[in-house]
């Protein structure tokens, strides 16, 4: 019998669940190092934590790490159900969040290392927390792809510690739901199959639609954002919006330092800003995350479905 203790929280309505006890021993090697061995040697953890019956679809999981930088406060290896994510912006929010909660950190700014560099992260006082997160770009402008029984769509290709392919002039709205999430996994398949990727042959593993927002004076855009699971993103997505901002940066839509307000398909908000760097911007996202539950979970050796009840969505 194995006791895994996690704090689940949400951000914008997006759950992340941050195991802080009871991990499989990674090693002491770097966060992308670490990451391998979890999906290699520990992929249990995953998947007791995000399959039913103790997950769900959406759930996003992350796993604290002694960090190799001892500026850091922890390293951070996020996971959802269909397997590892380099940075997960609403999850390090939730992260913070959690920190505080157990009593680990307070207001200030705390540096974070993950798979994809460190990151640093700012506690307000009133609870919100600013992530300054990965230098995010795009990479590829009004790219078009064959989707069946729709046409051509074309969208940006853009990083922003995850890769994604924007796509505009949708109508995001809950009621349109359905419709945006069988759109969004037809692009999704269409990009993997004609070959479309990021650079290096990054796999596009999420897929953000956007338009209008439900009221001007409280967002300037609001989006739909696919993850690698097949499941949306309940918030406006950290890393998406990070995205977002590369793009409106290359087309002169937004000047360094002035806020963009990403609102999302359930109508929570992110702020977002950028200040530009030689290859890229670095964002900076606003947002809040809530502690919803302290759980102690027991995985029994005698329950045949410790590791869930279904396979992920890759498996």
């Amino acid at each position: 019998m194995t006791q895994i203790k996690y704090i689940d929280s949400h951000t914008g309505g997006e759950p992340t669940r941050v195991v802080h006890t009871g991990t499989p021993d990674l090693g002491n090697g770097s966060m992308t190092d670490r990451l391998e061995r979890l999906k290699d040697d520990h992929d249990w953890l995953r998947q007791a934590l995000i399959r039913e019956p103790r997950g769900y679809d959406w759930l996003v999981g992350a796993v604290l790490q002694i960090p190799c930088d001892q500026a850091c406060v922890a390293g951070v290896i996020f996971f959802n159900n269909a397997g590892y994510l380099g940075m997960c912006g609403h999850g390090l929010i939730g992260v913070v969040e959690t920190l505080a909660f157990l009593g680990r950190i307070g207001a200030g700014e705390h540096l974070f290392e993950t798979s994809v560099g460190v990151v640093s992260a700012i506690l307000h006082e009133d609870c919100t927390v600013s992530i300054n997160n990965v230098v995010s770009y795009r990479y590829r402008q009004q790219v078009s792809v064959d989707v069946p029984n729709e046409g051509t769509v074309t969208g940006d290709i853009a990083w922003g510690g995850n890769w994604f392919f924007l796509v505009g002039g949708e109508k995001v709205d809950p009621s349109n739901v359905a419709r945006l999430l069988s759109r969004s996994r037809r692009i999704m398949t269409a990009l993997d199959s004609q070959q479309i990727t990021g650079r290096d042959g990054g796999k596009i593993d999420h897929v953000e639609l956007f338009g209008e927002p439900t009221d001007i004076a409280k967002a300037d855009s609001r989006s739909f954002v696919l993850c690698p699971g097949g499941e949306y993103d309940r918030s406006p997505c950290g890393t998406g919006t990070s995205a977002k901002l590369s793009c409106l940066a290359a087309d002169h839509k937004l000047a360094p330092g002035d806020v963009w307000r990403q609102e999302s398909i359930v109508g929570s908000v992110f702020e977002g800003s950028y200040q530009n760097v030689t290859d890229g911007i670095v964002p900076t996202i606003r947002g809040r995350a809530y502690v919803t539950a302290d759980t102690s979970c027991v995985i029994s050796d005698v329950d045949p479905f410790r590791f869930g009840v279904r396979p992920t969505a890759d498996e």
